[in-house]
């Protein structure tokens, strides 16, 4: 199998890296509201493992509803690396989460986000509970 890298009419026209590294960081940031008018009409979250969202309408629900399960929790990134292209965005981050009664939990994850037509079209979401908050370091 073979795959064609020709310059294509979409390469062309595809978008700009910093805006779209940009909308990544804000969407692994759970700062989803930023990120709505961003999202492709049929974008599709893939959450490697635990199934597939399809749809704007659908995502933003998933957004809106995992906001309100956060709460008053608060976040500590100890670990952010984000890197993008004309078509593609990945951040790479690990978080630790403590809610409003003092659980906590720490989680790895690395989300990649595909663009057409200068929106998401597709996220790519790893995800696994680390055990340390010093796993991030």
């Amino acid at each position: 199998m073979t795959t064609d890298h020709t310059t294509t009419e979409h390469d062309a026209a595809a978008g700009d890296p910093d805006r779209h590294r940009r909308a990544a960081e804000a969407f692994s940031g759970h700062r989803f509201r930023e990120t709505y008018a961003l999202l492709h009409p049929d974008v599709v979250w893939v959450a490697v493992g635990a199934g597939d969202t399809v749809g704007k309408d659908a995502v933003v629900a998933v957004c809106e509803n995992t906001l309100a399960e956060l709460g008053d929790a608060t976040i500590e990134v100890t670990r952010h690396i984000s890197v993008s292209d004309p078509r593609t965005a990945v951040v790479d981050t690990v978080s630790h989460y403590t809610d409003h009664v003092g659980e906590t939990s720490s989680v790895a994850s690395c989300d990649i986000y595909e663009f057409r037509d200068d929106l998401i079209s597709r996220i790519t979401s790893y995800t696994v509970e680390v055990d340390s908050p010093a796993a991030g370091h």
